[in-house]
């Protein structure tokens, strides 16, 4: 089936949606990794499970698969460095790290010490889907601090909302 738009005006329109900034960690037995992520959500509560989506290309796509974990670190309005490190702008991962202080995970992976909320999981499934794969995790352990403001990704620019602007129905 052909589209009736193109690939820019799809990449576009994603632009408009605002996503909150991840980073994803892993380690294990093929090493560490990381990289900034937008692309993250739930998928169920029964079992607890999120996913994270990876371009394929990406040369730590082999790390992450073997190492069969990964940690979502959710990044606040402070860590705007960091996610850009992680993003590319920084190439040696020892550098990435090295720019934040980290806790380890009961799998071993590392979460960002002062990350507003930080998934451990275990990889439970992979599927490549067009450019990318769909990593589900099951989540194992889950750290968070009650503070802090939500680091967001909108028209290809972070954002930060700086206070809470209430809830739905009241």
């Amino acid at each position: 089936m052909e589209e009736a738009f193109s690939k820019t005006e799809f990449r576009n329109a994603m632009a408009r949606v605002c996503a909150p900034v991840n980073v994803i960690t892993t380690n294990g037995p093929a090493g560490r990794g990381g990289f900034t992520a937008t692309a993250m959500c739930s998928v169920t509560d029964e079992p607890p499970t999120l996913l994270v989506c990876m371009n394929s290309r990406s040369a730590q796509t082999a790390l992450f698969l073997e190492n069969h974990r990964f940690c979502v670190n959710v990044l606040s309005h402070d860590h705007r460095e960091l996610a850009g490190k992680f993003a590319g702008a920084t190439a040696d991962m020892e550098a990435r790290y090295a720019s934040a202080d980290w806790v380890a995970m009961p799998s071993g992976t590392d979460a960002l010490a002062d990350a507003i909320v930080s998934f451990d999981c275990e990889l439970s499934e992979a599927r490549l889907v067009g450019s990318h794969h769909i990593f589900i995790g099951r989540i194992a352990d889950i750290r968070s601090r009650p503070d802090g403001n939500a680091l967001l990704y909108f028209d290809r620019n972070y954002v930060h909302v700086p206070t809470q602007l209430g809830s739905f129905g009241g």
